[in-house]
């Protein structure tokens, strides 16, 4: 059991490493750091280029990846973050996130895509404790981790910069009023988080052996829980935070197998959060309302668009390009449709309630898995299949984070994302292979398996969306899911049950999801639970962002725009993300409210 207890220290040291830095930038710019788990991928490889291929010394590896990884940190905050801050929070994490994805695929360009093993620069196993045995490596890593922790307490309680930093972090305002230069002092954060991101990325190449570019989304992942855990904003809950979530998953592993790792995290996160809604050492937000899109939704209004506009939607999308597109074009329109569908009904929770649900991909699962076991294994048609998938993802999901609800501010996105990855981390340990030969629709005995059946399946149910989504709209219930995420103590002031309706608009967000994601599985014919990932969550979430978060015909153009016109970079798939987060970062700053939105 000691030898379990020292991985969980090596595994926490790593975590509580990442946890700091993205605490660091959240206290003091209130941006949820996505970029920061692009630096742990980046770290480790860069380490590995300068040892392995240059033949340099890993004590001078060492600090070269955290002077460019600082360096970095400061170009993304000058050009992107820092700029967009000013709008939203949510524009300032959309930016960051697309950051992320410049910054692995350009990483994986510059190195390759390939796993490195990386250099044994220290030993690994020469030392033994009874019939343990660890190495210098491991202490080297608690030491230096110790020396980082102990310059930041004495750096932030004693320096006049990291007094400045704990001033910003406590109220940017008054820091500001004090004379504090708070732009200075984001982009000092900035460098120092970029530096902590790229050091734990060292740290966890070093540890398992391997380098790779995609390496740092699941440990970036791992330790913005640990952040949350702590307490967002919180250094010495981060460090808490990390160490804490670094021992309690080595033992979970232990126990369960590497293959409950997901499912630990997370629930002991959820837990954490009901129990201590900030955290273990943070602050129980004051505001009600969600601040990455509470304060989103009265930074703009909806364009007028003509009436004429629709019926000629309907004929070019519904006659026109079945009639004249080819397959290639078809197959993609499918795509295109069916992430509308998901995106459409996804504008209930993030545009009327104003939660940022992180972790659509679950519902999407549940939808898939749901209706290719109903058409597999019992006598239920493609065309009942569908709602029952939608149907099933909504209870599910909604049982799931019913405990979620009391949870208030950024904590209540982090939480969906949560209950998401739990569902398919669920999913992988009861059908780890996937399911092959999924039925193709039906009509009669008349098989609907050509890329023109499946456009108008899935143009038809696009449309049935669209108008459930305006007539709850424009009903007295969706009025009222709109009063909760435009000013919830008002809204609980008028003796509406806030809580009730925020759980009624994550289900029926599920609901589409779920019949989204049976749509896919249909198509597909074939699922398996690496198909749903984080990044399918934050693909919807952009999505929806990019077209006009309130507005479910904006999840249209946003899937035209991020699923269909990505679809012209095919030819050159490198490029293809980095474009793609060069559009997003673009879209949202020059239409931080959505491209179907202007500034009022």
């Amino acid at each position: 059991m000691f030898d379990t207890l020292i991985a969980g220290l090596l595994r926490g040291n790593v975590y509580a490493l990442g946890a700091v830095g993205i605490s660091l930038v959240f206290g003091v710019m209130n941006v949820v750091n996505f970029a920061q788990f692009s630096f742990f991928g980046l770290g480790a490889m860069l380490a590995w280029f300068f040892v392995a291929e240059l033949g340099l010394s890993f004590w001078i590896a060492l600090p070269l990846v955290l002077v460019i990884c600082g360096a970095l940190g400061l170009l993304i905050n000058i050009t992107v973050v820092r700029p967009l801050a000013k709008f939203l929070p949510l524009a300032a994490m959309l930016s960051t996130y697309a950051v992320s994805q410049i910054l692995d695929n350009v990483s994986q360009i510059t190195f390759t895509a390939e796993f490195r093993v990386f250099p044994k620069v220290l030993p690994t196993s020469n030392f033994h404790i009874g019939n343990m045995r660890f190495g210098t490596s491991d202490v080297v890593m608690l030491a230096i981790t110790g020396v980082v922790m102990g310059v930041m307490a004495v750096f932030l309680k004693y320096g006049r910069t990291g007094q400045a930093i704990r001033a910003t972090a406590q109220d940017q305002e008054a820091a500001l009023q004090m004379g504090i230069p708070v732009g200075r002092i984001q982009h000092v954060a900035f460098v120092i988080a970029s530096a902590l991101g790229g050091l734990a990325g060292v740290f966890i190449a070093l540890y398992v052996g391997i380098a790779n570019p995609t390496s740092g989304l699941n440990v970036g992942m791992t330790a913005f829980v640990a952040a949350t855990l702590g307490g967002l904003g919180s250094l010495g809950g981060a460090v808490v935070g990390g160490f804490v979530l670094g021992i309690l998953e080595a033992f979970g592993i232990h126990f369960f197998g590497d293959t409950a790792r997901e499912i630990i995290i997370f629930f002991i996160l959820i837990v954490v959060l009901i129990v201590r809604p900030g955290g273990l050492m943070g602050k129980v937000p004051l505001l009600s309302t969600e601040p990455l899109t509470g304060t989103f939704l009265g930074k703009g209004r909806p364009l007028k668009i003509p009436r004429w506009v629709w019926p000629v939607a309907f004929v070019v999308g519904g006659v026109v390009i079945p009639l004249v597109a080819n397959n290639y074009v078809l197959t993609t329109g499918t795509q295109v449709l069916i992430y509308a569908v998901i995106a459409a009904g996804f504008t209930v929770t993030a545009g009327q309630a104003a939660v940022l649900a992180l972790g659509q991909a679950g519902p999407i699962a549940i939808g898939a898995y749901t209706s290719a076991l109903l058409t597999l294994y019992l006598p239920v048609s493609f065309w009942l299949a569908v709602p029952l998938a939608g149907l099933s993802a909504a209870i599910v999901a909604s049982i799931l984070a019913s405990p979620i609800w009391g949870v208030k501010g950024h904590y209540i996105s982090i939480a969906t994302l949560g209950i998401g990855t739990v569902i398919v981390a669920i999913i992988r340990l009861v059908e780890p292979q996937g399911i092959y030969g999924i039925t193709m629709p039906k009509w009669g005995d008349t098989l609907l398996a050509t890329p023109v059946a499946y456009y108008l399946i899935d143009f038809g149910v696009l449309v049935l969306t669209l108008v459930v989504m305006w007539r709850i709209r424009h009903s007295h219930l969706g009025k009222v899911i709109s009063s909760v995420g435009s000013d919830e103590i008002a809204a609980l002031a008028s003796g509406v049950r806030a809580r009730d309706y925020k759980a009624l608009a994550f289900a029926i967000s599920a609901f589409f999801s779920g019949v989204g994601g049976s749509l896919l599985a249909h198509q597909y014919t074939y699922i398996d639970p690496t198909i749903f990932t984080m990044l399918m969550s934050l693909l919807v979430v952009t999505i929806v962002i990019m077209g006009g978060v309130s507005l479910p015909y904006g999840a249209v153009i946003g899937s035209i725009i991020l699923i269909g016109a990505m679809e012209l970079l095919r030819f050159t798939p490198e490029l293809r993300i980095v474009v793609y987060g060069l559009v997003l970062i673009l879209v949202v700053r020059f239409r931080p409210g959505g491209i179907l939105v202007r500034n009022s």
